[in-house]
Order: structure tokens, then sequence, then C-alpha cells
């Protein structure tokens, strides 16, 4: 068991060395942006919390192939591997032509979410650069989960660690200007990320054809037309765990547009405390990833025993990260906040929405591996509904009532930690229930 432990690890901290370089992008976008002008930070908070709202859904329906990959690896099915990521890649088309649609005409989502005229022109024009930067972002991550679901992620991780230079040298250039080109602002930002995407998928491509550990699973054969019952066992995959990841980051990231009817103090410290949380739950979802990818491929090796070993090793490993990035937060929380803005209201605000976001990590931490794991069992319309009932209706909800009208016996707050707080209260509820139903699922497949 202790060996399995080991493997999980080793597998979780390559992916997770990956996932910081790309959520560096995130945080050189929020410096860059917040040293450029607080205006431009504030408006990045709006844009980055749709485009990740997209992103991130639909990255959730590709990344709910992983376990189809890995058990097809774990029976030694390698040719049936290459022919489903081939059919993959009408789902990759389906969810790119969606998501290009809402980010190249988000004006109808900007006027509901009442984000003040101000910041509306930087965030339409942030986000169509960025609409031209999905399509090679979602193929990688076909790229990725397959590396993932192969036990192999480290040319993945290569790839994203030496994007973070290039990538941190044209924010700064675009941004602010310089060598003949001048200022864009924020725009710039989102020019630097679409230049560097279309590299990275570049550089996937050439090593699909070229590297030896993909030969045996025949990736370049001429594509099959559509077959609709493998892309249904997708659909049934992928469908509840995009929505499910949808409504998880809608509950998060819808934050960001409710908070903008705060001003601009408001909207650059959640962007603050957003930003970290998201960096911290890379811990989790690494390990989420790599304790899912053990867990299917023992499955379709047909030992169940050791699937649920690894289940066990995975939580082991994601509690431990958790508290030390939640003990992290809120040890360090005045420096952490002083990295992202020299204004002292944002700062100090800063540093106390990162108390209510600790709670939150440690919480969002149980349930990602619940998910993921549950997903390896083929369980995933019961998290939806959870997400559904609980992220919209507790958490966004009820912080709507309880910054602007009030809660009970508690009046409207008026500040952004309403929205933490009772965010953190849900999510506590949806790991406390998931890691109820994932207990019911592994005793039933005994």
């Amino acid at each position: 068991m202790s060996s399995e432990r080991r493997v999980i690890a080793r597998h979780a901290a390559t992916v997770l060395a990956g996932q910081m370089a790309v959520m560096a992008f995130g945080v050189t976008d929020t410096i860059v942006a917040g040293r450029y002008a607080e205006g431009a930070l504030a408006a990045l908070s709006v844009g980055s919390a749709v485009f990740v709202s997209v992103y991130v859904s639909l990255l959730g329906v590709l990344q709910a192939l992983l376990p189809v990959w890995a058990e097809l690896h774990g029976a030694q099915r390698t040719a049936e591997v290459g022919r489903s990521v081939r059919q993959s890649l009408y789902l990759c088309a389906f969810a790119i032509a969606v998501g290009m649609t809402i980010l190249l005409f988000p004006a109808p989502l900007l006027r509901w979410a009442e984000v003040p005229q101000t910041m509306r022109a930087d965030v339409e024009a942030y986000l169509q650069v960025l609409a031209f930067a999905l399509a090679p972002a979602l193929l990688f991550r076909v790229f990725s989960t397959l590396n993932q679901s192969l036990g192999q992620p480290q040319l993945v991780t290569w790839l994203q660690l030496a994007s973070l230079v290039p990538k941190l040298a044209l924010s700064i250039w675009f941004t602010f200007g310089g060598a003949g080109l001048p200022a864009m602002g924020l725009v710039g930002c989102g020019w630097a990320t679409l230049a560097v995407n279309w590299t990275m998928l570049a550089c996937a491509a050439w090593l699909l054809r070229s590297q030896p550990i993909y030969r045996d699973y025949r990736i370049w054969r001429r594509i099959e037309p559509p077959d609709w019952r493998h892309l249904r066992q997708f659909a049934r995959l992928g469908i509840p765990a995009g929505l499910a990841v949808l409504v998880e980051v809608t509950s998060f990231t819808l934050m960001a547009l409710f908070i903008a009817r705060l001003g601009t103090v408001a909207s650059a410290a959640h962007q603050i405390a957003s930003n970290l949380t998201a960096v911290a739950y890379m811990v989790p979802l690494s390990i989420a990833i790599a304790t899912s990818a053990r867990v299917s491929f023992w499955l379709g090796a047909g030992d169940a025993a050791l699937a649920r070993r690894a289940c066990v090793r995975g939580f082991q490993l994601a509690l431990l990260g958790a508290l030390l990035f939640a003990t992290a937060m809120v040890l360090l929380r005045w420096r952490l906040a002083a990295i992202y803005s020299a204004n002292p209201a944002v700062v100090a605000l800063g540093a106390t929405l990162l108390l209510a976001t600790a709670a939150y990590h440690l919480a969002d931490a149980v349930q990602t591996l619940c998910v993921f794991v549950l997903r390896c069992y083929r369980v995933t319309v019961v998290p939806l509904v959870l997400y559904c009932t609980l992220l919209w209706g507790v958490g966004l909800g009820g912080s709507y009532l309880l910054a602007y009208r009030g809660v009970g016996p508690w009046p409207a707050m008026q500040s952004p930690i309403a929205f933490w707080l009772m965010s953190a209260l849900a999510l506590a509820l949806v790991a406390a229930l998931l890691l109820g139903l994932l207990w019911s699922t592994l005793t039933r497949r005994r």
C-alpha cells in the first residue's frame, strides 16, 4: 500500500508542477494588470470569472474521459485507446464551438450581472481575444487527459513549465508596451495567452507524432466517422461532469460579477482571494487526477480491492496538502495580499478574505477527490444534483442575500466577505454528502 501512495504522490506531484505553471498564467496577469491600473485589475476580475466559467466547464467534459482511457490502459487494450481519443475530437469540436460563441458575445451576460458600464469595454475586448485561445487550450487538454490516464504526465508538465517564461514576458510587453509596440492594457494579457496556447498545442502535436511511448496506441490513424455508441458513452460521463463543474465554477466565479457592484476595491480584493484559492486548488485537483487514474487502472485490471486502496491513499495525501495550504493562507495573509496590490484598502480587505478562503479550501479538497473517484464508478448524476442545490442555492443565493439584503437577524453586509462565508458553508455541506456517497459506493462494489 505504501508503494501505491508513492505512485499517486509521484503522479500528482508531476501534474501539480504543470498545473501550477498554468495557474502562474493567472497570477502573472493579475499582478501585471494590478500594476498597470487598479481599474484593469477590477476588469480582469470580471473577465477571468467569465472565461474560467466557460473554459473549466468545458474542460470538465473532457477531463471526465480520463477513467475511460485509464480503464482501457489497465485492461491492456492499447489500440482501443487511440480510437477513443480520435472519437473524443468530435466532442472537443462541439465544446470549442459552444465556448467561442459565449466568449465572442459576452454583452448579455455582463448586462445581466449589472457589471458597471465603465468596465464593460475592457472586459469584452479581453474575452474576445481569449475566444481564439480557447480551441488550443481545449485540444491541449485532450492531450493532457490522455497522458494522465496512461500514468505519463511528464511531457505535459514540461510543456506547461516551459511556457511560463514566454507567457510572463509577453504579458508584460503587450500590457505596458515597448520596443515599438503600444501599451495594450488588459487586452495585452489576452494576446499573450493566445500566443502561448497555440504554441503549446503545436508542441503537443509534434510529441504525439514523434515520441515512441504513443506508438502502440496508434493515435495518428485516420479519424473514423462518429461512433454514436462511443459518443453516448462520453456524453453519459462528460455532460453530467461538465455541468457539475459549471455549477461549481459559476458558484465561485459569479461572485466576481456580483461583487463588481461594490466597486473596484472590493473587486480587486476578491480577485486576490479567488486567485490564491485557485492556486491552492491545484493541489487537491492534482491528487484527484492521479488517484482517479490509479483507481480506474485497477478497475480495468479487474482488481477492486487495489482500486479501493488507491482511493484511501489519495484521500490521505489530499487532506495533508489541504491543511498545509489552509494554514499558509491564514498565517501569511497580509504578505500574500501585499504582493498583488499597493493599495492599503485592497490589501486589508484581501487579507480578511483569506481567512474565509482557508475554510473554503479544506472543504474543496474533500469534495474534489470524492467527485473524481465517483466518476471512476460512473456516479455522476447525484453530485450534479448536490451541486445545483447547495452551491447555487445555499452558496451563491445565500451569499447574494447576506451581502445585499440580509438574512434573518443579520443585516446586509455590503462586503465580499458575505460571499466567501456562505460559499464555504455550502461547499462543506457538499463535501460531507459526497463523502457519504463515496463510502456507500465503495461498500457496494466490494
